[in-house]
């Protein structure tokens, strides 16, 4: 796997955990508190820690497919 490719196989990795990890634990207000805001806005969405999380889960899955690759241990041609 050359730098680039790596690079481009994490991209495509921390924007799907991204998109896995950002409902999780979401909280919204109830309708009397939030007036004129979307009912579905949460209240706190701690976006440091999710990106974080983001980045630590992408980091993992890429070391497996990386060790996958690199010792070909499943042959993609």
């Amino acid at each position: 796997m050359s730098i680039v490719s790596g690079f481009v196989v994490f991209q495509m990795i921390w924007w799907i955990v991204l998109f896995t990890v950002l409902p999780i634990g979401i909280k919204t207000a109830p309708d009397k508190i939030q007036t004129g805001f979307a009912t579905s806005a949460p209240i706190q969405l701690n976006l440091r820690k999710k990106l974080l999380t983001t980045t630590l889960i992408s980091i993992i899955l890429w070391s497996v497919i990386f060790i996958i690759m690199y010792f070909e241990l499943i042959s993609i041609y």
